[in-house]
């Protein structure tokens, strides 16, 4: 079959991989239908040492059930599901807490021999605990918004969720890209009427407006701060959530959090100290946030894109086939396009 490789920074290939099958009993082979380039494949495509040997990769993809080990129940060949971005059991002690990210039997796509999502099928460990089934047919329109459940509609909402987003709290969100602009959607979800959406880039700002942005900064650094410091009568918002991993942003969302506010932080951090000093002490700032449990989120968040409440797979702006791939990467990383589809 085909799948995607990175064999170092901008260095992204399609090539011929040895088809999956059932290695073990726990196991599931699905077709992939649609998956996605993420936000955060892009550090790897940005800044991975050159190999003579690719490595797969991909984490968000949704498909059909081909085979399924003897250990496998409730789920059978013709299944249409999703994959969370990490696979997991869903019956150890963490899994139970909802912290399937830390799963005693589980582990990551694309890592350890497993298959990556960016490619025509996917050996699925541990997948009557990973996998979702979705009332819908191969052909449906709501393919794109089903897709997020896998990632980033799910990482957004665990920025509000973990923040405690509510109707009596007011939002910063920082940053537009995918996981931002589902972060906005998921706090309107949750009930906030005040979203202050930190992003320049007008068309993916635009979108924020749609998913319940109510104002829009942007501006960046001690600028961004002191508009929104503006925009709340010099308080900030109870609220931030940090959707970009960088320390800039990180300091912007310390920079606009009212005292006695919550940041919740679930862009992958690409920085090693968090400036948490005196002043935030003495603001009692809280900061949260984390690698997104996408499992645990699934069954809560899969009725409301069923029913068109929320419609998350606008954030894909490009569609590209498996072959075009490394264009997708390109277009993402030039920010020529918000977030890719694929279809294989």
């Amino acid at each position: 079959m085909r799948a995607t490789l990175i064999y170092g920074a901008g260095d992204v290939r399609v090539e011929d991989v040895p088809d999956p099958k059932i290695q073990q009993p726990t196991d599931a082979v699905v077709r992939v239908l649609r998956s996605c380039i993420c936000g955060s494949d892009l550090w790897p495509y940005k800044s991975r040492p050159a190999t003579e040997q690719g490595e797969r990769i991909g984490h968000e993809f949704l498909g059909v059930v081909e085979d399924v080990g003897s250990d496998v129940s409730g789920l059978k060949n013709g299944d249409l599901v999703v994959a969370p971005f990490v696979w997991s059991d869903n019956t150890c002690d963490f899994c139970a807490e909802g912290l399937h990210t830390s799963c005693r039997h589980g582990g990551w796509w694309a890592a350890d021999g497993v298959d990556g999502g960016q490619g025509e099928a996917v050996r699925v460990p541990q997948a009557q605990g990973t996998l979702v089934k979705l009332p819908v047919a191969e052909d449906s329109a709501l393919l794109p918004s089903l897709l997020t459940l896998s990632d980033v509609f799910c990482t957004g909402h665990h920025s509000a969720v973990t923040a405690g987003v509510d109707p009596r709290t007011t939002v910063t969100v920082v940053g537009d890209g995918a996981v931002g602009l589902s972060a906005v959607l998921a706090a309107r979800r949750l009930g906030a009427e005040r979203i202050i959406l930190m992003g320049r880039h007008k068309d993916r700002t635009d979108l924020g407006r749609d998913f319940g942005a109510t104002d829009v900064v942007p501006e960046r650094g001690e600028e961004g701060i002191e508009r929104v410091r503006e925009l709340t009568g010099g308080d900030g918002t109870h609220t931030v959530l940090e959707c970009v991993g960088t320390l800039p942003a990180l300091q912007m969302s310390l920079g606009v959090v009212r005292a006695g506010g919550t940041v919740s932080r679930v862009g992958a951090p690409q920085y090693d100290d968090v400036p948490l000093g005196f002043q935030e002490f003495m603001n009692n700032i809280t900061l949260t946030g984390g690698v997104a449990p996408a499992r645990a989120y699934i069954d809560e968040l899969l009725p409301d894109v069923l029913e068109g409440k929320v419609e998350p797979g606008r954030v894909f702006d490009r569609t590209v086939g498996l072959d075009d791939v490394p264009a997708g990467y390109r277009a993402m990383d030039d920010r020529e396009a918000l977030k890719v589809l694929i279809r294989p």
